[in-house]
């Protein structure tokens, strides 16, 4: 799904469905903040940050993109950094 300016109120959360071949940077049913790369969208591909904390490009059939409101994103960011190390 290629992100356009109709959504860009919206954030992006990528839905994970497979980890096979990557068990150490992605967990099968965890939200992950996906990052626009309209070149990675091109081949197949989007950003998300994975367990390492880094943005890495995977095959979009590994996850489902979902759309939130702000207001839920901001939720879910702040209850992400209360647990940062």
């Amino acid at each position: 799904m290629i992100m356009d300016k109709r959504h860009a109120s919206a954030a992006y959360f990528a839905l994970c469905l497979s980890n096979e071949d990557y068990p150490a940077s992605l967990e099968v049913g965890k939200l992950y903040r996906a990052i626009p790369d309209e070149e990675a969208a091109v081949h197949g591909y989007f950003r998300v940050i994975d367990e390492s904390g880094e943005d890495y490009a995977y095959s979009t059939e590994r996850f489902y993109l979902i759309a939130l409101p702000q207001a839920v994103e901001q939720s879910l960011r702040s209850a992400s950094e209360e647990f940062a190390v």
